[in-house]
């Protein structure tokens, strides 16, 4: 794997030469080769593209079309697609992406984060809910330290 450096702090990776814009992407990429490997799934898709609203012109100026580029789309068994993306951070951009989404496709949209601690991916709102633990855990420990110093 090669690795070259992106935004947010994320490393892009290459991984049968597909570039990957964060290690945890290309674990996820890992772990459905194994799962369609496996016949967990029946097959993914990198990058999809999602229409969110068609080009248009008003007053003489020409808006482009707006697209949502997931990291993958999982076809499961049973015939639901499944949309992922790897998410550290939730950016304004995505939120509003993912409600056009939301009302236009009937997918299911995943947002996952990798957990160290976990050794896998989370749903995104169960990592944060998990950080902010640890993070109110470290504090309380910090604050009993000082007590008895």
């Amino acid at each position: 794997m090669r690795k070259v450096k992106s935004k947010y702090g994320s490393k892009k990776v290459v991984v049968d030469g597909i570039t990957f814009d964060s290690k945890a992407e290309a674990k996820y990429y890992k772990h459905l080769k194994r799962l369609q490997a496996n016949d967990r799934i029946l097959f993914f898709r990198i990058q999809p593209r999602y229409l969110l609203q068609e080009a248009f012109t008003k007053n003489g100026v020409t808006h482009r079309k707006i697209e949502y580029v997931a990291d993958f789309e999982v076809h499961k068994k049973n015939g639901s697609i499944e949309v992922v993306d790897i998410k550290g951070v939730e950016t304004e951009a995505f939120k509003i992406k993912r409600k056009l989404f939301e009302k236009k496709y009937p997918h299911i949209l995943r947002l996952l984060t990798y957990s160290p601690a976990h050794k896998g991916f989370l749903p995104a709102e169960e990592y944060r809910a998990y950080m902010r633990k640890k993070k109110k855990v470290r504090e309380a420990d910090r604050r009993a330290v000082r007590k008895v110093h």
